[in-house]
């Protein structure tokens, strides 16, 4: 690399300066009052743009169930004596 191909700290930091972490747009659903991001399934009652896609409860369950599993696998034995 040339000299002549870095940038200043001004010209660097001034590219950076729109790196900066944003809040994310949030929207609440009509029916429900259910807070999700925009363009995303609401991950509370699984519905998007007004139509269900999955089933929300049984997708809870489902997840509940596997993490019991793993704190079921994790659970030490009692040493024997």
């Amino acid at each position: 690399m040339t000299v002549r191909m870095r940038h200043t700290r001004g010209h660097t930091n001034n590219r950076r300066s729109h790196h900066s972490v944003m809040m994310p747009r949030l929207t609440t659903d009509k029916e429900t009052g259910a807070i999700h991001e925009r363009h995303r399934i609401s991950a509370e009652t699984g519905v998007y743009r007004g139509r269900k896609v999955f089933d929300a409860e049984q997708g809870l369950a489902r997840k509940e169930a596997r993490i019991e599993a793993k704190r079921s696998q994790r659970q030490p034995t009692e040493p024997e004596e």
